[in-house]
């Protein structure tokens, strides 16, 4: 199932599915922040350690499959199948967006 993301949550699971550290953070503000597995990760340094540090740990491919609004924020749920303790599982990821960056990730199960 295709679905239509927002530009900015669009770049982010390109800059993913790529493997890019760099792209992932750059789809992000400045000041951007994820939260996953209990850890925030402020600032697109800390965002480039993060997926550099997770691409490094597992091999994994994620296809969103349903875009809903929730609280004022973009709630995106994806299929997440790789190396990672659970796989396969659906991810929800709970996106703040500042024009066409992501400023707020916050990545659950």
């Amino acid at each position: 199932m295709t679905i239509k993301l927002p530009e900015a949550i669009e770049a982010y699971f390109d800059a993913d599915r790529d493997g890019s550290p760099d792209a992932v953070a750059a789809a992000f503000t400045e000041n951007g922040s994820v939260k996953d597995k209990g850890k925030s990760h402020t600032g697109r340094d800390a965002i480039r350690k993060w997926m550099a540090d997770e691409s490094q740990q597992y091999s994994y491919t994620v296809e969103p499959f349903h875009i809903a609004l929730e609280h004022g924020k973009t709630l995106v749920t994806a299929h997440a199948v790789g190396t990672f303790p659970g796989s396969p599982i659906d991810l929800r990821f709970l996106f703040v967006l500042a024009g066409d960056k992501v400023a707020e990730l916050e990545i659950t199960a």
